[in-house]
């Protein structure tokens, strides 16, 4: 398993909408992200926290993207 990229969820979304994801709505600090082909996920985006491998995994899971892929959209 490769090492995921440690980012804060600004940083996270802004990688993701380079992957064709588009910001849908805001609640609080959770921000609902779509693709248009109907995949979604919630990223929490806490002023200046890191979000941890786990929560990162989980959000690439949702998305269906590699970490691979992650690391190019960076």
């Amino acid at each position: 398993m490769t090492r995921l990229p440690r980012l804060t969820g600004p940083e996270l979304i802004a990688a993701l909408a380079k992957a064709g994801f588009h910001l849908v709505r805001v609640k609080g600090s959770h921000h609902l992200i779509r693709h248009q082909d109907g995949r979604s996920t919630v990223i929490p985006a806490h002023s200046g926290e890191v979000l941890g491998p786990g929560i990162t995994a989980k959000i690439l899971r949702d998305c269906d993207i590699a970490p691979d892929t992650l690391r190019d959209s960076l």
